[in-house]
């Protein structure tokens, strides 16, 4: 029995949602009507919605019962999504993807299938050479999508709010620490003063207590989407501050409201996701902001603060 032909499970969510009248022609308008309608669909929809945000270059190569386990719904959910923008069918609404991302089989798609080929060949091990491999291409795929994906407008906007920020404030949680602390890392070397939210102690308001209406903060969150983070947002936008979000999606919580937004995703390895195409945006950012400043960002080395 194929996935499209299992018993459908119980959706109390979902089943009086509207469609949408003629289906979008192109996979960009596809993404742009499931973010302006994305606040309106179901629990179930939701997550299948931020999916196909997330990893529209997969799109192609997935199969139903691949975005089902993704998303925890069963596979009749994603004939109820495809029907909920127009479509007759999952099949219909993937034709776009593939019109769209045919033509440059990028990295991320290459990989996801070497991946499916590893777990189905049971007759043969993988050595830790292979599996390392693998590691490596996650990472350069993500690279290659940040390359083919990054908003040269909303880029040009983030460091308009890093330049012209009083104080800047950087907050992320659990694997995105790692990123953000890298980040106040760069910065400090600007003259701007630098404020890393740790949350040391659970002390999350205490340390934006003083954020004002002059300040940045930056917040760097991946779904599911840290609840601290979104706590250090709202704090930020009752005292009116300025905020730029480093995030996976427009649909992403974090996304509203924000005075400039991000998007990068990250390979994965095993369900184990890369840092290294967030790192290289953060990095990117700041080299951005460093030439603005006119800092001479080759002259800039570590310097010792102890005596042997």
């Amino acid at each position: 029995m194929s996935s499209t032909d299992q018993p459908s499970m119980p959706d109390t969510d979902d089943s009086t949602a509207p469609t949408i009248a003629a289906a979008p022609e192109t996979a960009d308008a596809l993404l742009k009507l499931i973010t302006a309608e994305y606040d309106g669909l179901p629990r179930q929809l939701k997550r299948i919605a931020s999916y196909m945000s997330q990893q529209s270059d997969r799109i192609m190569v997935d199969r139903i019962s691949d975005i089902a386990r993704e998303c925890e719904v069963h596979p009749s959910a994603i004939v109820r999504f495809s029907q909920r923008f127009g479509f007759s069918g999952f099949s219909e609404m993937q034709a776009l993807f593939r019109e769209a991302y045919t033509h440059k089989a990028t990295p991320v798609q290459n990989y996801q299938q070497r991946i499916r080929n590893m777990i189905a060949n049971k007759t043969q091990k993988a050595s830790g050479g292979d599996l390392a491999r693998e590691c490596v291409n996650a990472t350069l795929s993500g690279l290659e999508r940040l390359a083919l994906e990054l908003d040269d407008e909303a880029f040009e906007k983030a460091v308009d709010l890093v330049v012209n920020a009083d104080n800047i404030y950087v907050v992320g949680v659990r694997r995105s620490f790692a990123v953000a602390d890298y980040l106040v890392y760069n910065l400090q070397h600007t003259n701007k003063r630098i404020h890393l939210i740790s949350g040391l102690g659970g002390s999350y308001r205490e340390q934006m207590r003083s954020v004002r209406a002059n300040d940045l903060v930056i917040a760097i969150s991946f779904t599911p989407y840290a609840k601290e983070t979104q706590h250090c947002l709202r704090i930020a936008q009752h005292h009116q501050a300025k905020t730029l979000i480093i995030t996976d999606s427009n649909l992403s919580p974090l996304a509203k409201r924000a005075n400039a937004v991000l998007l990068v995703n990250e390979g994965s390895s095993f369900a184990f996701r890369s840092l290294s195409a967030t790192l290289c945006l953060c990095q990117a950012l700041f080299i951005a902001v460093a030439y603005r400043l006119e800092l001479k960002v080759d002259e800039m080395s570590e310097h010792v603060g102890f005596d042997d």
